[in-house]
């Protein structure tokens, strides 16, 4: 079996997540990865067979998104040229984590898919959102990566076909110990102002990984790291705190070593606002701006317990099993419908 495995390459979660989920995958065949965009720090030893710039999401450095430089790198012809000659019809199943070039190839090609990932999860009207919902934001959850069939993954099962997270075995195989620094990773705000604040909390010390740095360096108590899958896991699972954007899969992992977590979404990004909706109701601080007293914040939040580890349900492999299955179920003839919001599109 020919399987396509389209991954969005916008941050480093679903690349991480990708990486964790191919030797499950390649238990049913030869898998090729469409890797599309350009923001992500993470290297990848994933068997990309084709590459694209995509459409990928960039920050600024006060925390919130650069539209100019998304908008100077965004071409609807390139789009539209390479969804045309993705040979996706070649594949026996196609899977899509959100990346919309291979959705409008399955379009124009009429190749069934499966939509595997966090933002599968938003199909679902049950899924959190914040309290003042955003109709372009809403059309882009349901409109950007449209596929035939749903198979979601959130921070709890809201509906049938909602799934728990996938962790990272490196995740699941730890014993978490607590050796009292805080792991940063906040990809929307510059060093210099992420600096500025933890500078003020003397008394606490951080593990900031930034693209900023190359090689590790020490700035009073702040460790600055370069961006590594395997030393941020590290500092995580011995970190006694998380802060992060309000991304899935690090808030994820940091609720399943039972790690404190404040989580600052990006602004304007409105998966990121769902998310933390979500955060908040499992009782997860949540930050809109680094104020002024962001210090303040963090030195309350310190002292604080250790809340609950996340359970999960289904393993990895559990997971990928059920994609497979559903995968495998869909008739050829099937049209991606992007007008039925009905829950039987998340059946298993």
């Amino acid at each position: 079996m020919k399987i396509l495995y389209a991954v969005q390459a916008t941050g480093n979660g679903h690349i991480s997540r990708a990486v964790e989920l191919l030797p499950y995958l390649e238990q049913y065949g030869q898998v090729d990865v469409f890797l599309s965009g350009e923001n992500c720090h993470l290297p990848t030893t994933l068997p990309v067979k084709y590459k694209s710039k995509g459409v990928s999401l960039f920050y600024g450095n006060r925390g919130g998104l650069n539209y100019y430089k998304m908008w100077k790198k965004f071409s609807i012809s390139r789009i539209w040229k390479e969804a045309k000659a993705l040979p996706v019809e070649d594949y026996d199943i196609v899977i899509n984590d959100f990346e919309c070039i291979t959705s409008l190839a399955c379009k124009f090609k009429n190749k069934p898919s499966i939509q595997f990932g966090h933002q599968a999860s938003f199909r679902s009207p049950l899924s959190p959102r914040p309290k003042k919902r955003e109709f372009i934001g809403e059309w882009i959850l349901k409109n950007y990566a449209t596929a035939t069939s749903y198979f979601g993954l959130h921070f709890n099962a809201y509906d049938n076909g909602i799934y728990n997270p996938v962790i990272k075995a490196d995740i699941i195989a730890a014993q978490p110990i607590n050796k009292a620094h805080v792991t940063v990773y906040l990809s929307h705000y510059s060093k210099k102002v992420i600096t500025n604040q933890l500078h003020k909390a003397p008394g606490i010390r951080f593990e900031v990984f930034t693209k900023d740095v190359k090689t590790e360096t020490i700035e009073k108590n702040i460790r600055f790291m370069p961006i590594s899958n395997e030393g941020f896991t590290k500092s995580m699972i011995e970190s006694a705190g998380v802060i992060t954007g309000a991304g899935f899969e690090t808030p994820a992992e940091a609720l399943y070593l039972g790690k404190k977590l404040i989580c600052l979404p990006i602004r304007g990004q409105y998966e990121q606002l769902c998310n933390a909706a979500a955060l908040e109701q499992l009782g997860v601080p949540v930050v809109h701006k680094m104020h002024a007293t962001f210090f303040v914040d963090i030195a309350k939040w310190y002292d604080l317990p250790a809340p609950t580890p996340l359970k999960l349900t289904y393993s990895t492999y559990q997971l990928v099993q059920k994609v497979i299955e559903q995968a495998k179920a869909l008739s050829p003839s099937s049209q991606p419908d992007t007008q039925n919001e009905s829950l039987n599109s998340f059946a298993v």
